[in-house]
């Protein structure tokens, strides 16, 4: 294994692109089955709300996995916790393709995101670990826009081979997917060296996320990332029964309007790729935020009126998924510049409070499901306005005093 000149893993494309396919787990679990979610309630004689659960119970298990993972991988390295999540993540998937019930997915999903987890949190703890300030957001940055892939063919894919062979096969794709991942684990240098390691035990983990979480600063970050979650996964679980089900869109045709989120997604990153040189992280995060709660409240307004019909509702949407560019990789980065010697710790309890917010936003769309997008709408605007304010309040905070390591 070749290193720089700072005796770090010289990052090639190959190790990027391994990255991006770890960071991509989370939409590689969920994207890809989306429109395939009326057909799975009619199969298997489940509600709408009952289905939309199973992505409330993954966020459950992805969240948990985050803080889990992230002390396990400062304590042991990189490379392994990978790869034992990877086939965490290989079982569940499986678990959910022979289910025979709703609850069976729910439960079998809450195994795939605790494996799944590993990868993304991983990942981003790497990242921190050859790059530092602007250049890890700029990476990040561009790492997002490579693994949006993933997203963008990943419910036309899915809807095709919903159509052709049915969901089940959908959860067989996926372990295909995950054994892809697992034999390009080798590629993937080990970041983090033994002398940089932490041997703590759990209850010295609990006492550093306690300290965490008394942070003001980091907090401010973790708030503006997790409301905005919030209603990134009530657009996740309410779209499928907004377009298929209100809208009459075709499942086939569902993936091209998600497809066009993304895209959105992959501009809306590689334009904060750019300005992040020039412009504080702060600074555009909160311009991404008050571009998510002016969408927001527009999206409630289209859906509670049906303003537009299915292009208003759609466009309000679009422009709410677009300004997740500036608001991920700057909250991450952001939150991790400060605590450079705890960046598995950090990514986890960030990324726990973002997929953890997760759970609320797809789990009110499943407790409020009414038949139209309503309950979408308005807990898009209630997403969008938090969002807007947690990252207001980095405005008020002082920069934290780094903590040691």
């Amino acid at each position: 294994m070749q290193v720089n000149d700072e005796g770090k893993p010289s990052v090639g494309w190959k190790v990027l692109g391994v990255l991006s396919m770890l960071m991509g787990f989370a939409s590689i679990s969920t994207d890809v089955y989306l429109p395939a979610m009326p057909a799975m309630a009619r199969s298997l004689g489940a509600s709408n709300g009952m289905i939309e659960y199973s992505i409330t119970g993954y966020l459950v298990g992805f969240a948990f996995g985050q803080l889990l993972w992230g002390p396990i991988s400062d304590r042991h390295g990189r490379r392994a916790p990978i790869a034992i999540g990877i086939v965490l993540f290989l079982f569940g998937s499986a678990g959910c393709a022979l289910a025979g019930s709703a609850q069976a997915i729910v439960a079998w999903r809450l195994l795939q995101a605790l494996g799944a987890a590993a990868g993304v949190v991983i990942a981003r703890a790497m990242v921190r670990d050859l790059f530092v300030g602007p250049q890890a957001a700029r990476v990040l940055s561009t790492l997002m826009v490579v693994m949006a892939v993933a997203p963008l063919v990943g419910p036309i894919v899915g809807g095709q081979v919903a159509a052709m062979a049915g969901w089940r096969a959908i959860f067989w794709l996926q372990v295909g997917i995950g054994l892809f991942n697992l034999a390009t684990l080798y590629t993937l240098p080990e970041t983090l060296p033994v002398a940089q390691r932490h041997d703590g035990r759990l209850l010295d983990v609990l006492g550093h996320y306690a300290r965490l979480v008394r942070e003001p600063r980091l907090m401010a970050y973790a708030a503006g990332g997790g409301f905005f979650y919030v209603g990134m996964f009530a657009y996740v679980a309410g779209t499928p029964f907004a377009y298929i089900t209100y809208h009459h869109v075709p499942p086939q045709l569902y993936g091209l309007l998600f497809g066009v989120g993304i895209v959105g997604i992959m501009g809306s990153n590689a334009i904060n790729a750019r300005l992040v040189a020039r412009h504080d992280s702060d600074t555009l995060l909160l311009w991404g935020t008050t571009l998510a709660a002016v969408a927001g409240v527009g999206s409630a307004v289209a859906a509670y009126w049906d303003v537009g019909g299915l292009w208003g509702l759609f466009f309000t949407l679009f422009l709410f998924v677009a300004s997740t560019g500036f608001i991920v990789a700057n909250s991450i980065a952001g939150a991790l510049s400060d605590y450079p010697g705890q960046a598995g710790a950090v990514s986890a309890l960030v990324g726990a409070f973002q997929y953890g917010s997760g759970v609320f936003g797809s789990g009110l769309v499943g407790l409020f499901a009414d038949g139209t997008p309503r309950p979408l709408g308005f807990i898009m605007a209630l997403a969008g306005v938090g969002a807007c304010v947690g990252a207001a309040m980095l405005t008020r905070v002082p920069r934290a005093v780094r903590l040691a390591a």
